[in-house]
């Protein structure tokens, strides 16, 4: 299977695997039962781009460490029912944020823009954590999305 996934690295940085950002989103939007057609985009842009960003769009000063975009109304499929199709949207993240909280939790950078990758995702799809319902679906979601991803990875 195929998906149409962007990965736009103008982040100056060399931290992170591009191929393995692609094969990762098109792992989620398997499992999210996304139809192939999806697109989807992501962008790793430096602290500076980041910073803007986060002032434009969220009204928030600096750099934070991932952002979503998206683009048609999307929701996670059932699982053997129609997949969905149309333009997911765009997660942005800044792998030099994502350095420091890798550090600050003691796991590896790609450990964390990998985590970051999945929670963009699951805010393109609607999931979100301000109420407390709402943060135990979408981080047991995360977590469960993140153990298969490490577990494919470990077997290849």
């Amino acid at each position: 299977m195929i998906v149409p996934i962007d990965v736009i690295d103008s982040s100056g940085t060399s931290v992170t695997d591009v191929d393995a950002l692609r094969r990762q989103g098109e792992f989620l939007l398997e499992r999210l039962h996304l139809d192939p057609d999806a697109e989807l985009s992501i962008a790793l842009v430096d602290e500076d781009e980041m910073t803007r960003l986060h002032v434009e769009w969220m009204g928030e000063p600096g750099p934070t460490d991932v952002l979503s975009f998206p683009m048609d109304d999307l929701t996670p499929g059932d699982p053997g029912g129609p997949r969905l199709t149309g333009v997911l949207g765009d997660v942005v993240i800044c792998p030099q944020v994502a350095v420091r909280q890798a550090q600050a939790v003691g796991h590896g950078v790609a450990d964390e823009i990998s985590l970051l990758l999945t929670h963009g995702v699951l805010h393109l799809l609607g999931y979100d954590h301000g109420e407390p319902d709402e943060h135990e679906r979408m981080f047991g979601l995360q977590d469960a999305l993140l153990a298969e991803w490490r577990g494919t990875q470990a077997a290849t």
